[in-house]
């Protein structure tokens, strides 16, 4: 069973490698990587299953025990993020083999995209499944390089000028990050986080919460948490929307979850975090007022998905099974909307030749299958019930309220103002670009990059794999109360986290 620990990592690399070498054969290179994510979906499922059922799945690589070797570590919460993540890569994978299809035909192959495509899926795995932070600082080198090659393919000026913003910020914290393993290695002599959950509380008081906020400050940038969020409105917008969908749903929540991981388990707190609390609020409203400011529709889901970081960083700052509950159903949920969200968003440019909100209309008519594909998630990011985000933000909602602190009084007031500002944003997307006399497309300004535009068609491939993350959406509504519980003993395990050290430090289970 520990070796399914591994193949989430391994499988992605080695199929990267030989894709790369298949670059020649375009259909062999294609369905190498659908049947590799296909089968990291099918191994996440069973980590998923082995892990709430007897308890986390622990590979000690080289048969060196923690904290000496390098631990993989699928637990409730990892595995549930894996699994979500491989299904929201998968669709999107389709999406961009439909997408170049449709523009270059199929013989066609893709020396880089698939290749840095898997390198990227191999980083998020590993990401979620590492057990020491140097192994953490690797994955996101993974996905930090494979990122700068897939946002910068046929590049445009445009295209250059928003990448060297995303790779200038990447370095930095990556920078900031080796800096902060530094430290921790030398006050505790340890990376591994089972072991730095036992020795980081023997620190003095003021060495731990200077590492606490060192390591808030390299996984906010991460995140995108406000005021560190700067960089990801402007590099988003101008890739391609598979490319797109696949940053929004997955990097931004890989810093969450690092978050999430080393503030439980390494850093605990004994009460709500206000600090947190504050950055959340902030967070929220600045995100979601700067979505309301955007003509272009790429940069509006973008600011909204700032927005909801922010709700994600609330439920850690009430820092109590429920609130940390509500973030774990926040993530999973938000992951398949935003993702779709931005296919989605790919799918209107092709129609409309532009991102100009000012520009589109009619388009409920010109296309209504588009129409039923962006109200679905919409209504989801708004929260409107019956949707999975309703679900996610009920939790949250109760958490805020039991907290029982003006803090988290005021956070919770946010919540449901930031709610309405999107409900409004989205509602102004559809006034805008769905409503109103149909515009004929616009020609693709630039036929020479990646994106292109104004054909008022799409492939049937791009749109099933739209349809697939949000039915992946209702899906999660549907069965929320048994995600609930998952999410809530995931969230258990969070807050004590003995079971996750005796797993690691003690011995696997198998």
């Amino acid at each position: 069973m520990t070796v399914l620990v591994a193949l989430p990592v391994l499988l992605p690399l080695l199929a990267a490698g030989l894709s790369l070498a298949l670059g020649r054969f375009a259909d062999i290179q294609r369905a190498l990587g659908l049947l590799v994510l296909g089968g990291i979906i099918v191994d996440a499922a069973v980590l998923l299953h082995v892990a709430d059922r007897f308890g986390p799945v622990v590979l000690q690589m080289g048969a060196w025990p923690a904290p000496f070797g390098i631990t993989l570590v699928a637990d409730r919460l990892s595995a549930l993020l894996l699994l979500i993540s491989s299904v929201v890569t998968f669709a999107v994978l389709i999406y961009s083999i439909g997408q170049r299809i449709t523009d270059y035909g199929r013989e066609r192959s893709s020396t880089t995209f698939h290749p840095m495509y898997l390198m990227l899926c191999a980083g998020v795995s590993l990401a979620y499944l590492t057990g020491d932070l140097f192994n953490l600082f690797v994955a996101f080198e993974i996905m930090l390089s494979s990122s700068y090659v897939l946002i910068t393919r046929r590049t445009t000026a445009t295209r250059v000028r928003a990448g060297m913003t995303y790779v200038i910020v990447s370095l930095a914290s990556s920078l900031l990050f080796i800096t902060m393993i530094a430290l921790v290695y030398a006050s505790t002599g340890t990376v591994n986080l089972a072991d730095l959950g036992e020795k980081v509380h023997q620190l003095p008081d003021g060495l731990q919460i200077a590492l606490a906020l060192l390591v808030v400050v390299v996984f906010g940038v991460k995140a995108a948490m406000v005021p560190l969020h700067f960089w990801l409105p402007d590099s988003y917008p101008t890739a391609p929307a598979p490319v797109t969908a696949v940053f929004a749903g997955l990097l931004t929540k890989v810093g969450i979850y690092a978050l999430i991981r080393t503030q439980t388990l390494v850093f605990s707190h004994s009460e709500s975090w206000n600090l947190m609390l504050g950055i959340a609020l902030i967070t929220m409203i600045v995100g979601a007022l700067g979505a309301l400011a955007q003509n272009d529709l790429n940069r509006l889901l973008s600011f909204l998905l700032v927005s909801h970081i922010g709700y994600m960083l609330f439920g850690l700052g009430v820092y109590d099974v429920i609130g940390l509950t509500g973030v774990i159903l926040y993530v999973v949920h938000h992951i398949t909307v935003q993702a779709a969200l931005f296919l989605v968003s790919g799918l209107i440019t092709r129609h409309t030749g532009t991102v100009a909100l000012t520009r589109m209309g009619g388009l409920a008519k010109a296309a209504p299958m588009i129409a039923v594909l962006f109200a679905l998630p919409a209504l989801t990011l708004a929260g409107v019930p019956p949707f999975s985000g309703f679900v996610a933000k009920l939790a949250l909602l109760q958490a805020g309220v039991g907290a029982g602190t003006w803090t988290a009084y005021a956070v919770t007031g946010g919540l449901v103002l930031t709610s309405l500002l999107t409900l409004y944003a989205m509602a102004r997307v559809w006034t805008r670009a769905f409503w109103g006399q149909v515009k004929a497309p616009e020609q693709d300004p630039d036929p020479t990059d990646e994106l292109v535009v104004g054909t008022a068609t799409s492939n049937r491939p791009m749109v099933v794999a739209s349809g697939v993350l949000v039915a992946t959406s209702v899906v999660i509504a549907l069965l929320a109360g048994p995600l609930a519980e998952v999410s809530g003993r995931a969230a258990e395990d969070l807050m004590h986290g003995e079971t996750y050290r005796s797993a690691v430090l003690g011995g696997a289970v198998e």
